[in-house]
């Protein structure tokens, strides 16, 4: 932008901490003279947050340290003036239950940090699994002009020769060894070829899902979701949103002009046509509703109908995997392909239409991003269902489950806990067959607690030696991006809040109807009422700290599992309070 374009350094929202001749000024001042920089540094420019979550235990994140400096290198040749901050880092891979309770702890915390800070543009560095929504929740609310980076994925996984896709080929791993048909050697080979580079999992998990649709919905640089964490474009990238961030400060472009509902819209076909993680649907709909905008399961599962998947990427497609994706043209390319399905009015974070910034996408290997009439499948990767079971949804991701579970009918196999499902899994001399359903109950938001990844449920050790490797499985809890299989997720209401999971007995006939959308016990409504009347609620989790706000105010899955408290009222986003 050239400087005759630029708005007035007066009217910069820095300048309410750094430019009055008053007391609260001048201390504001002095303490950046403190930290070694002098007025030519920040004065009249506008200042640019860095929200780095970086952590030495962040695997996903451990080149963070080093890209800041990138993004902070194209602050400063902008004629901005950055500074970074740590930001909580919610990585999926060490915390217990779930990352998925902290992700409001986040969006809070990002917000708060903006709101209280002189910053006038944020760039927002994340990628694991619950940073994205985390960081873009919090932005949104807090109103300022923000880019997403994204972490990107890590290198393939590779031992012996074999390509290893991170999550997904330790599911099917682990089978094999409970199996007997994998020695500890081989094992321990996997465990240390399945991830080989800083990044997030390089198949189409929840990481490469959410910063994809963050993407999708111009929140980054165009294609810049798409880029491998170890290439040097990754740091080219950093650069580049340190220099636009300042643009964006001066053009005023704020989130309520991106985050439209055409843009949502955008973002959610797009997910389905990339065989998104069934993660997508919390925590699109959180991110959502925080703009103002009132997305639903309902209209998720039409878009879902309409959208065939063509990124032949795992878990969803056969053998490729993230690296593969980008070399075939990355997310530009594919929504090239499905431009007739897209709004490309929508602008981004670049300031172009989604249109021009398409416009000279190609696809360099039609088997990875295939055209729409050769997809992977014929529609999206979820389907949401209702029924007796769920009345307020669940998800299903039926293009990475074998087709024979989309019409069927077994009795029920109960779990009321974790560690009891666990133990029962392991028992060579369970009573299961093939055609069982497997339920897992009181692993919901308040059930869980967080709604943990327990969704894709072990099968049973009696069916592995039998040479089985699906059946259905439901819960009220999430799965993994990067699992497989016929697991119906999010069932809501929840089992723990009294939902109709909390019903079902061991031995009921459950159906399900994956094209007609459907979910049910095969039990009498008297019998189903005579065991609600009888149900009692069990003890709350918490008495004190996070867990004790976090399950007062939590929402349920088919709201996106955001507080009741943060979420925006549709078509208005609250303005920021005066803090001077």
């Amino acid at each position: 932008m050239k400087d005759a374009d630029r708005k007035d350094p007066g009217g910069l929202r820095s300048a309410r901490w750094f430019a009055p001749d008053d007391l609260r000024s001048f201390g504001h001042r002095s303490r950046l003279m403190q930290l070694g920089y002098s007025e030519a540094d920040f004065k009249d420019k506008p200042v640019i947050g860095i929200l780095n979550t970086w952590s030495e235990i962040n695997s996903c994140h451990s080149h963070f340290r080093e890209r800041a400096k990138d993004v902070k290198r194209g602050v400063f040749q902008a004629g901005g003036f950055a500074l970074e901050m740590p930001s909580l880092s919610v990585d999926e891979s060490f915390t217990k239950p779930t990352s998925m309770i902290y992700r409001n702890m986040l969006a809070m915390e990002c917000e708060e940090m903006i709101r209280s800070h002189p910053f006038d543009g944020v760039v927002l560095m994340g990628g694991c699994d619950k940073t994205t929504p985390g960081l873009v929740m919090g932005a949104i609310s807090a109103g300022i002009p923000f880019i997403y980076l994204p972490a990107g994925p890590m290198l393939a996984g590779n031992y012996a020769g074999n390509r290893l896709g991170s999550g997904s080929d330790a599911w099917k791993y682990w089978d094999e060894r409970r199996a007997g048909n994998i020695t500890d050697e081989e094992w321990v080979g996997i465990q240390g070829g399945i991830a080989r580079s800083p990044g997030v999992c390089m198949t189409m998990g929840t990481a490469s899902t959410m910063t994809a649709i963050t993407d999708a919905m111009g929140l980054t640089l165009p294609g810049a979701s798409s880029i491998p964490a170890v290439d040097s474009g990754h740091q080219r990238m950093g650069a580049d949103c340190g220099r636009r961030i300042v643009d964006m400060v001066w053009e005023d472009l704020t989130p309520d002009r991106i985050i439209t509902p055409a843009a949502v819209q955008n973002a959610a076909i797009v997910a389905m046509a990339t065989g998104c993680s069934t993660n997508a649907v919390v925590h699109l709909i959180a991110m959502a509703r925080r703009a103002g905008v009132d997305l639903s399961l309902d209209d998720l599962d039409a878009l879902g109908r309409t959208t065939p998947l063509i990124a032949n990427v795992r878990p969803s497609g056969k053998g490729y995997l993230m690296e593969d994706f980008y070399f075939a043209g990355g997310l530009r390319a594919l929504m090239k392909e499905i431009e007739e399905k897209l709004d490309t009015t929508c602008i981004g974070v670049n300031g172009r239409t989604l249109g021009e910034n398409i416009a000279d996408a190609k696809v360099y290997n039609d088997d990875v991003i295939r055209p729409l009439s050769n997809p992977v499948y014929h529609e999206g990767s979820l389907a949401v269902l209702r029924g007796n079971l769920c009345p307020d949804g669940a998800v299903i991701k039926p293009a990475a489950c074998d087709p024979k579970y989309y019409v069927h009918e077994g009795p029920a196999l109960v779990f009321d806990s974790y560690p009891e499902m666990k133990k029962a899994v392991d028992d060579e001399d369970l009573e299961v067959t093939p055609d069982h359903v497997m339920i897992l109950r009181n692993a919901g938001p308040l059930g869980g607690p967080g709604m943990p990844e327990w969704g894709m449920l072990p099968i049973p050790k009696a069916l592995i030696r039998q040479g089985h490797r699906d059946m259905l499985r439901i819960s009220d809890a999430r799965m993994s991006g990067t699992s497989y299989g016929a697991c119906v997720l999010h069932v809501a209401p929840e089992s723990f809040v009294g939902g109709p999971l909390a019903l079902v007995k061991t031995g009921d006939i459950v159906r399900l109807d994956v094209p007609n959308r459907r979910l049910d016990m095969l039990v009498p409504e008297e019998e189903i009422a005579a065991r609600k009347a009888a149900w009692t609620p069990p003890e709350p989790k918490y008495e004190r700290g996070w867990g004790w706000m976090f399950s007062r105010h939590v929402t349920q899955a088919d709201k996106g599992c955001d507080f009741d408290y943060l979420q925006s009222d549709f078509g208005r986003v609250a303005g920021e309070p005066d803090i001077f």
